[in-house]
C-alpha cells in the first residue's frame, strides 16, 4: 500500500536549522512531483514546496524563499526539506505530499487538492 512516512522533526531554537525526510513506497515515486505542506494550530494548512519529478524544478512558498530547500533522490525514494534561519513562525507539522500526476512534463502544484497521497505529519517546533 502506499506509505509516506516523514521523519526530523523536532524542537529547535531560532536560527536554527532542521532537515525532514519523507519515505515513500506503495507508488512510482519517479514519477511524481513531490510537496510539503505545513499546518500550526488553528490554521489551514498550507503550501512550503515542491519539486519535479526530475529534481530540476522547484516551487516555494514566499515566505520560506532563501531558507528552505526541497530536494528527492529517486534512487532511494525520497525527499528532503532542508529548513536554515528557522524561525518562531515556522512552528507546525509538515506533511510530505505526492502530486496526482504521474507523467513527465514540469508540474508545480501549490494546492493540497492536486495531491493524492499524505503522509501523517511531523511536528517542527522554533522556540523565540
Amino acid at each position: 500500500q502506499v506509505q509516506l512516512v516523514e521523519s526530523g522533526g523536532g524542537l529547535v531554537q531560532a536560527g536554527g536549522s532542521l532537515r525532514l525526510s519523507c519515505a515513500a513506497s506503495g507508488f512510482s515515486f519517479s514519477n511524481k512531483p513531490m510537496g510539503w505542506f505545513r499546518q500550526a494550530p488553528g490554521k489551514e494548512r498550507e503550501f512550503v514546496a515542491c519539486i519535479s519529478w526530475s529534481g530540476r524544478n522547484t516551487h516555494y512558498t514566499e515566505s520560506v524563499k532563501g531558507r528552505f530547500t526541497i530536494s528527492r533522490n529517486n534512487g532511494k525514494s525520497t525527499v528532503d526539506l532542508q529548513m536554515d534561519s528557522l524561525k518562531p513562525e515556522d512552528t507546525a507539522i509538515y506533511y510530505c505530499a505526492a502530486d496526482t500526476v504521474q507523467t513527465a512534463g514540469v508540474y508545480l502544484h501549490s494546492s493540497a487538492d492536486d495531491y493524492e497521497y499524505w503522509g501523517q505529519g511531523t511536528q517542527v517546533t522554533v522556540s523565540p
